[in-house]
């Protein structure tokens, strides 16, 4: 990797015609940060709608070893867009100009700058629904979701992001624009390479447009909370639920932590004496809901649910799901810094992931909050703490790597939605298996020879470790 020179700078502001190239410190020190750990300082920002432009940016960096990042709204919770190396930070969120919905072929066609919520609002004036529904989607880019994979509470019923992309526009590291995929839902010409772009994090080039694929928005939804006692207990009815039939569009997790933390910050009328909770909404035709939302109340109670809640309205409903969305906000105030893991099991698993979690709170005396889109096994155990407790932070950092141990030995994944980037590197192999690490190595080093594309995520420097103090 090479640091960028004046001459360097010159043919960028050269290149880019239509846009700015940021090199102030005040507007660089901007671009430092996401919504993780540590601050690493760009040697220039570039703004630009125009494809020709960054496509010729990429050919410079890749001649001259100079390292890119592309960054969305920079609200990774794993160190996705951070210029680790220096280099150039391309800003992306720009990218906001197209946002296009066919509705004769069920498609979107959209550029990497726009908010996911506005994609939602777009479809949903047609009655159709883009699915992938990430907890930040007023604030997240498309491009951000794309790059890393991300999921959210329907991704129970369905799916992730990577299920409704079926094609791109790319900008290669060598500085080519290819097209991937297209407009039908059934394509088989040749290696999916949009599958493997969706979740490359950046590291195997920019997306500068994509196609998503749009559904039908169902007819009714209706919601309840089932109460527990024991977190455990909470685990086994979500896994009992699918098991028996039952497809919820959501099922949301919350436990006692989380629960008194919402009532403290806002009185919703939770109960916090409760060891856990499960919000669940269930989607479909009206004819068939209450027969389904019936048999889904009787599970949880048949394994020691001891109260099923139905709200009366539409109103009600929106009260229990804003208690979900209040998690976040409600914990940061119990103390400054928040760590937000979603190491994810296989659905059969949960009930013994929960009771690892409680194990791991207690063995390392730490506030663990554990709520998450629990119905696909996507759990978010968040610790609360202060960075600047150096002595708290490094039973943190064991802390954490114990939830990636469990959630690994249990059969499961690092990550279920937030992706790898700069935290979860060190823990690469611990999944993947040193052969199966070495393959990832080998596709980035095909599509990279000259690793200029967010270079620093995803494969472990050597002996890197996780470091949040």
């Amino acid at each position: 990797m090479r640091a960028l020179t004046e001459i360097h700078l010159e043919e960028v502001k050269s290149i880019v015609k239509t846009g700015r190239v940021l090199t102030k410190e005040s507007d660089r020190f901007s671009y430092s940060f996401d919504g993780s750990f540590g601050t690493f300082l760009p040697d220039a920002v570039i703004q630009t709608k125009s494809v020709e432009e960054l496509a010729a940016l990429v050919r410079l960096a890749n001649r001259e070893l100079i390292p890119l990042y592309p960054r969305g709204q920079a609200t990774s919770l794993s160190g996705g867009p951070l210029p680790v190396k220096g280099g150039l930070v391309l800003d992306l969120s720009v990218m906001d100009h197209v946002l296009e919905v066919h509705e004769e072929d069920l498609v979107a066609v959209v550029s990497p700058g726009v908010l996911t919520a506005d994609i939602h609002r777009a479809a949903e004036e047609r009655g159709l629904m883009y699915p992938p529904d990430p907890s930040s989607s007023h604030v997240s880019t498309i491009g951000g979701n794309l790059a890393e994979n991300s999921g959210g509470p329907k991704g129970l019923k369905y799916g992730v992001t990577k299920d409704y992309v079926i094609g791109l526009e790319v900008i290669t590291p060598e500085g080519e624009i290819i097209k991937t995929g297209g407009r039908t839902v059934k394509n088989v010409t040749g290696y999916d390479l949009t599958k493997l772009i969706v979740g490359s994090e950046g590291t195997l080039g920019i997306i500068t447009k994509a196609v998503l694929k749009l559904i039908p928005k169902p007819k009714a939804s209706t919601t309840m909370m089932a109460i527990f006692d024991s977190l455990a207990d909470a685990g086994k009815a979500i896994s009992n639920m699918l098991t028996a039939g039952i497809l919820p569009s959501k099922m949301e997790l919350m436990d006692q932590a989380s629960i008194i933390a919402v009532e403290q910050f806002e009185p919703l009328g939770l109960p916090v004496d409760a060891a856990a909770l499960i919000l669940i909404e269930l989607d479909g035709h009206p004819a068939a809901l209450q027969e389904e939302a019936d048999e889904a109340a009787a599970l949880c109670q048949s394994v020691g649910a001891r109260e099923v809640r139905m709200p009366k309205n539409k109103s009600e409903e929106a009260e229990l799901w804003k208690a979900r969305k209040l998690v976040s906000p409600a914990i940061v105030r119990i103390k400054p810094t928040k760590i937000s893991e979603d190491a994810t099991v296989p659905r059969s698993k949960i009930p013994d992931m929960c009771k690892r979690l409680e194990k791991i709170r207690e063995e390392y005396g730490i506030h663990l909050v554990v709520f998450g889109h629990a119905g696909d096994g996507n759990l978010h155990p968040n610790i609360i703490c202060d960075k600047n407790d150096t002595e708290e932070m490094k039973r943190v950092e064991q802390a954490v790597e114990e939830i990636f141990k469990a959630a690994v030995e249990l059969g499961g994944t690092l990550s279920g939605e937030h992706g790898i980037g700069l935290m979860k590197a060190p823990f690469m192999e611990m999944e993947l298996g040193a052969a199966g690490l070495d393959m990832m190595k080998r596709i980035k080093a095909a599509w990279d020879p000259n690793n200029i594309m967010n270079p620093g995520k995803i494969f472990p420097e050597p002996g890197q470790k996780l470091e949040l103090s």
